[in-house]
């Protein structure tokens, strides 16, 4: 059954896909576009957040639109034997709130939520419903793609929204508690204060498997907030399965996953920050160059973007790196180690860190010294392979 035409389609009403719409829309405010989500709703059910540095005036600008939790007096980082704050100011963005921010500012008639999508070429998208949208362009973001041509770890977490009957008395982001109990890989939990009585915990793993016990970590956040002295209503929850890249062969990962003429983006075209898997300020920046070269013809705008895809791969290698040694180097009771002596560095170094725009100067300050795991350690890890990101032989969250 043949539907709409239009300029362009996005498969994907996440992160990745939203923005991209935002960006074209607001540029190019004459071309028409459908954003094809499955899900009820965009954005799905998940918290986004950014350093303030990790983004330039264009991605401020093309976020502007969506409401945001702003900590202008940084953030706060806790292990066993340091305890730091840094002033580096903090955002987030709840998917309620993206999704409110899309649906006001785009044209009407541009979301189409609850739609599945079937099938999709280089001219167009079938839904499950057997509705056809024709276009000129068509971009897939519907997420990462595991399978056997990347290898790696898992962040596996668990985030639950609080309200407390009184003001909790938190005043900026912990963005790592690892003086936590570690429990099969690093673990740390992430406090934001969303209000004066609004609290959002998450409890968080880098470990080997992508398993997620959701009645542990339900119960381990449980005694947290207990042992913090927070109590109260719970407002809502998330579970999230992250992939941390740590190598693979990207071209077959593409040739495997591709639709020629169809560009890949977000976690799916690998646009994400391989070991904290961050996909916010490449998802921002996706969608400016998108923005900027709409007018392509669809197999030139998948080429760009694919091209790009490989660029980010080559230029975040040393991260990948440092997620070999994390997970192949150190037991995972003693990860927290890494970080810990991660977070002794200068606080530029740790900005650039996590915007992936490290120099040469920070990698060397990063490895030098006393080495973050035993040297034999780490040489075994680097000359061996991580398992593959691929579900099929694994257990799926719970």
């Amino acid at each position: 059954m043949s539907g709409q035409t239009c300029d362009m389609v996005i498969a994907g009403g996440g992160l990745a896909g939203g923005l991209i719409a935002l960006a074209v829309a607001r540029r190019h405010p004459d071309m028409t576009l459908r954003l094809v989500e499955g899900g009820p709703a965009l954005g799905g059910n998940h918290r986004w957040s950014v350093f303030a540095s990790d983004l330039g005036d264009e991605g401020r600008a093309l976020l502007a639109p969506v409401h945001q939790t702003v900590w202008h007096g940084g953030n706060e980082v806790i292990f066993p034997r340091h305890r730091r704050r840094l002033g580096t100011p903090y955002h987030s963005i709840a998917s309620a709130d993206f999704a409110a921010a899309l649906e006001r500012e785009l044209p009407q008639g541009t979301i189409l939520t609850g739609s599945p999508v079937a099938t999709l070429d280089q001219h167009s998208v079938t839904l499950e419903t057997g509705e056809r949208i024709e276009a000129a362009r068509v971009i897939d973001a519907r997420g990462f793609l595991p399978g056997p041509h990347l290898n790696g770890g898992w962040q596996v977490f668990m985030g639950r929204h609080l309200r407390t009957p009184a003001a909790h008395g938190v005043d900026r982001p912990i963005i790592m508690d690892a003086s936590v109990e570690q429990l099969g890989g690093y673990r740390f939990v992430y406090v934001l204060p969303l209000a004066a009585d609004e609290l959002f915990v998450e409890d968080t793993y880098y470990q080997d498997t992508p398993e997620l016990d959701s009645a542990a970590l339900s119960h381990r956040i449980d005694l947290y907030c207990r042992k913090s002295g927070w109590e109260g209503e719970v407002l809502g929850f998330e579970t999230g399965v992250l992939p941390v890249i740590t190598g693979g062969d990207p071209a077959a990962y593409f040739a495997a996953n591709r639709t020629p003429g169809v560009a890949l983006a977000g976690a799916r075209g690998l646009f994400s920050h391989p070991l904290t898997s961050y996909t916010l300020p490449f998802a921002v920046e996706t969608a400016l160059d998108i923005a900027a070269h709409a007018d392509l013809p669809g197999d030139q705008l998948a080429a760009r973007l694919e091209q790009r895809s490989m660029a980010h791969w080559r230029a975040t290698g040393f991260y990948r790196l440092l997620g070999t040694m994390l997970f192949g180097a150190a037991p995972p009771h003693k990860r927290a180690g890494i970080f810990e002596r991660f977070y002794r560095l200068p606080e530029p170094l740790v900005e650039r860190f996590y915007a992936a725009r490290s120099t040469m100067a920070d990698k060397a300050r990063i490895l030098i010294g006393k080495p973050p795991v035993p040297l034999v350690s780490a040489m075994h890890a680097l000359a061996s392979r991580r398992p593959p990101l691929d579900l099929s032989h694994e257990s799926h969250p719970a």
